[in-house]
Formats: structure tokens, C-alpha cells, sequence
């Protein structure tokens, strides 16, 4: 088969270590962001046969903003790909390919740590691939993303709906662990015991995962980082738009945001990602 020419746009941590892999695999890539070296490289993106997009969703005090990605889109070539990389909100790519009839949209969640990019990029756990339209183009272009993707163990195809819910649940069920084991960490504390041999316990433990059992964790306590707290904003506001009965089950996501702010706040930790998201007075007195 001859290799596509991939494009990227978005150069952060996920564009630039997806594009590092697949050049390292021989292909041929083009690179466009708005910064330097890469922002004269727009016009060639629509001669790309693929396009992966990773440029920011953010979630802010008015909700979920899927516009950068909706720009990206503009710059596909007629009849190419657009694989969306980006965290979306369920039902956003049906509607991306609704509004871009002239190329074929997929969403492909990325799970890449900021710490080990590069590595999780060229050693995927799974390979997803969510069509928006169960479609013949469509099902042809997901063979195709799965064949150039570097390969996984887990490899699926879905709606995106699916893909999409399962990006929220895999970042969701990190942060409700975060939150957990920071509880432990307290209770512990609260009874007089040393957390060491219990953290040593719980790495050891292979019914636990064990990801998240640190506590004390880069900055401070909490789940920050540049997707977790967005994510969670976005998914609770989602959850309690569609399930407007289940009161109990918004309690609970509602409970985890406020303990999480609590725990950036007390330890200083990301408040400015916590503000972007919730405002300039979260936190404060």
C-alpha cells in the first residue's frame, strides 16, 4: 500500500508526538500550527490524504467550545480525511460531518500522558475509530486510519457517540480515582497511619488501579492537568442536561468537582487551568 501523506494540525503535546511517530515510520508529514516553525504550512494541509486534528476543546464558564477544531475543519481538502483527535462532547462529529459534506470526519480519541507522550503515542493501548455515519466511505476510512495508526492490542470500530462517550469515561474514571485515593490518603492520615506502606500496598495490588495512588502528585493534590478538569466540567453539564431525573447521579459528579477544588485550591495547584475552566473567583473567599 502506498502511504498517504498525513497532516497535522496542532502542534502541542498530542500533534507534535503523533506527528513525530509517523514520521519515524516513513511517512510523509505536514505540519501546521500557529506558531513557529509550522504556521506557513497551512495551504499544503489540504493536499494531506489524512488529516489528524489535536488542537484544544476548553471548557469555560459558558460551557464546552469545540470552535478551534470547527476551524481546523475548513482546512481539509475536498474528498480527504479528517480524524478528530481532540475531546469531543458526544454528537459533535455527527454534526462536524453534517456541516463538511465534501470530506469524511472520524473521531479517534488519543490517550496520551504529557509525561510520556512520545512513548504512549508509538505504543497505543487501543486504536478507536467512531463513524459518524455507518457509511461505505466511512467504514473504508477507518480500515484505512487503523492501518497507519502504529499498532494496538485493542483495535476498535464504533459510532462516534460510542468513541466519544468512552474518551469522557476513560478521563473520568482517572479523576474519580484521583479523587479516591486522596480520600484514603486523609482517612489514612486521620487514624494516625503512615500512607507509604499503604501506597506500596495498593501498587502491589493487581485487582487496584493503581495510576493514580499517589496523592501527592506533581504540584499539590488534586486532578489537575490540562484535560481532567475541563473534562469533568464538561461531561457533569452534559449529564445533567440529558438525564435531567437522576438527581442522585449529578450529586455524585458535582460531588467529586467540589472535592477536586478543594484540593487544587488548598494546594495551590493548577489554578490557573481550575479558573479557566470555572472562573476567576473559584476557590477564592
Amino acid at each position: 500500500m502506498k502511504k498517504p501523506r498525513i497532516g497535522f494540525i496542532g502542534q502541542g503535546y498530542v500533534g507534535k508526538n503523533y506527528a513525530n511517530d509517523f514520521e519515524r515510520r516513513g511517512f510523509s508529514v505536514v505540519r501546521y500550527s500557529l506558531e513557529e516553525p509550522y504556521v506557513r504550512n497551512k495551504a499544503f494541509i489540504k493536499d494531506c490524504d489524512v488529516v489528524f486534528i489535536g488542537v484544544p476543546t476548553p471548557t469555560t464558564p459558558k460551557g464546552f467550545d469545540a470552535g478551534i477544531v470547527k476551524q481546523a475543519l475548513s482546512l481539509v481538502g475536498s474528498g480527504k480525511i479528517a480524524v478528530i483527535k481532540s475531546t469531543l462532547l458526544p454528537g459533535t462529529t455527527k454534526r462536524f460531518q453534517s456541516a463538511h459534506k465534501n470530506i469524511t470526519v472520524l473521531f479517534s480519541p488519543e490517550f496520551l500522558s504529557v509525561g510520556t507522550a512520545a512513548h504512549d503515542a508509538a505504543h497505543p493501548a487501543e486504536n478507536i475509530v467512531g463513524l459518524p455515519r455507518k457509511t461505505k466511505k466511512h467504514v473504508e476510512a477507518a480500515k484505512l486510519v487503523h492501518a497507519i495508526l502504529p499498532k494496538a492490542p485493542f483495535v476498535l470500530t464504533c459510532s462516534s457517540d460510542e468513541a466519544e462517550v468512552f474518551k469522557y469515561t476513560h478521563n473520568l474514571s482517572g479523576y474519580a480515582q484521583v479523587i479516591l485515593f486522596n480520600l484514603m490518603y486523609d482517612f489514612a492520615k486521620a487514624l494516625g497511619c503512615d500512607w507509604e506502606p499503604i501506597e506500596k500496598a495498593a501498587l502491589a495490588d493487581p485487582f487496584i488501579s493503581n495510576r493514580y495512588a499517589r496523592p501527592l502528585h506533581k504540584s499539590g493534590r488534586g486532578a489537575g492537568g490540562g484535560c481532567f478538569i475541563k473534562d469533568m466540567a464538561a461531561a457533569r453539564g452534559m449529564y445533567q442536561q440529558i438525564l435531567t431525573k437522576d438527581k442522585t447521579g449529578l450529586a455524585v459528579l458535582r460531588a467529586l468537582e467540589a472535592k477536586n477544588i478543594a484540593l487544587l485550591t488548598s494546594t495551590k495547584k493548577d489554578l490557573g487551568l481550575l479558573r479557566g475552566v470555572y472562573g476567576a473567583r473559584v476557590g477564592k473567599k
